[in-house]
């Protein structure tokens, strides 16, 4: 897969991600000059995880974005379809109960978690809106959903700088310290292709979630979704 339309194969984008697990959280932090860390924090923030509550983390990867919630005493259960992923993960944190799903078909009953999130993977399931509506499936009433995900700068000329150094520095650096770097050419153009922070809203409010709002961080390089399932 080297092109980013909207209109992903699963199995291709599943197979993509296995290929970089091993390196993909060094490669991360790197491409994105120490920020992915911070972003982190920020959505920990934002699910305001507490003891004995639910959460979905959807997309995981290797759990990395999981440990957060762990410690604060929550019960996480870490969900991604990148059979590779799941596998790294489960080799450095294997307490963790890692799950194989699809955002769009999630294997967990209604209403069970008091706050779903997913972090820099909405972009890449082939059914955003599914995703959005199986979010709100799994959330108790009254609970949250949080969504970090790549949007679009709000300073022009900076966005004008962003856009050059996604799709003609990224490929170069992700060569050389990724295994992968075609996974990450692909990654560069759906950042591109993706919706700002409106239209990203405006599926929320259409999937049922109330209460959306968003936040930019890093100048709108990132925005962080918020929403309430009504009670």
């Amino acid at each position: 897969m080297t092109r980013a339309t909207l209109d992903k194969q699963p199995h291709e984008v599943a197979s993509m991600f296995d290929d970089v697990a091993a390196k993909y959280d060094l490669t991360n932090d790197v491409l994105s000059l120490g920020q992915a860390r911070l972003w982190r924090k920020e959505v920990a923030k934002a699910v305001d995880a507490r003891p004995a509550q639910k959460v979905l983390d959807l997309a995981a990867g290797t759990g990395t974005s999981s440990l957060p919630f762990t410690a604060t005493g929550a019960y996480v259960v870490p969900c991604d379809f990148s059979l590779g992923m799941l596998s790294e993960g489960k080799k450095r944190n294997p307490w963790l109960p890692l799950t194989a799903g699809d955002a769009t078909k999630l294997p967990f009953r209604d209403g069970v978690f008091d706050a779903v999130t997913i972090s820099f993977g909405l972009r890449n399931v082939q059914d955003t809106d599914a995703a959005l509506r199986e979010l709100y499936r799994v959330t108790k009433p009254g609970g949250r959903v949080v969504i970090c995900e790549f949007s679009q700068p709000t300073w022009a000329p900076f966005r004008t700088v962003y856009t050059e150094y996604l799709m003609r520095a990224l490929p170069p650096v992700a060569r050389a310290v990724s295994s992968n770097p075609d996974a990450y050419v692909y990654l560069a153009e759906s950042i591109r292709a993706w919706p700002g922070q409106a239209g990203l809203a405006k599926r929320l409010h259409q999937a049922g979630w109330s209460k959306v709002a968003w936040r930019n961080l890093t100048g709108g390089v990132v925005a962080l979704h918020r929403g309430t399932k009504p009670e």
